[in-house]
């Protein structure tokens, strides 16, 4: 039995879905879900941009834009010449600080992606967590 090397795996996880969301929040959504399941860990090499456009068969630019989102959110760490790899702060401990920053920021990139507001988004949080601490 061998063991498939994590771009291997993560590529044959991906799909899209003709569903509204733009290509490449589903792609970066995707890799994220992979990264918090364990299924590519801190420090793998994740499957090339041209790996993943092939697969997929969607624009370089797309999975360009994608993985430019995921370095943005310290999901991944681009090395030129290198590759992408899993960027070490995504195995950080549950209560860690910087978790909360890392989801602020992935919840704020699909905000926009959606068209919505910052700040409304803001608004909509704050009554959510009052609606919770009234329960």
């Amino acid at each position: 039995m061998t063991i498939d090397p994590a771009p291997e795996r993560l590529l044959r996880q991906l799909r899209l879905e003709r569903n509204g969301v733009p290509i490449y929040v589903q792609i970066r959504d995707q890799v994220l879900q992979a990264v918090r399941a364990g299924l590519v860990g801190s420090g793998e090499r994740l499957p090339t941009m041209r790996q993943v456009a092939v697969a997929l068969r969607v624009d370089l630019n797309t999975v360009r834009h994608a993985y430019d989102d995921l370095e943005r959110l310290g999901a991944l760490t681009l090395e030129r010449g290198r590759g992408s790899f899993v960027s070490a702060a995504q195995a950080s401990p549950p209560g860690d600080p910087g978790r909360a920053l890392a989801l602020a920021a992935e919840v704020l990139l699909q905000a926009k992606a959606a068209g919505v507001d910052p700040a409304e988004l803001a608004d909509a949080l704050a009554n959510l967590i009052k609606e919770e601490d009234r329960q």
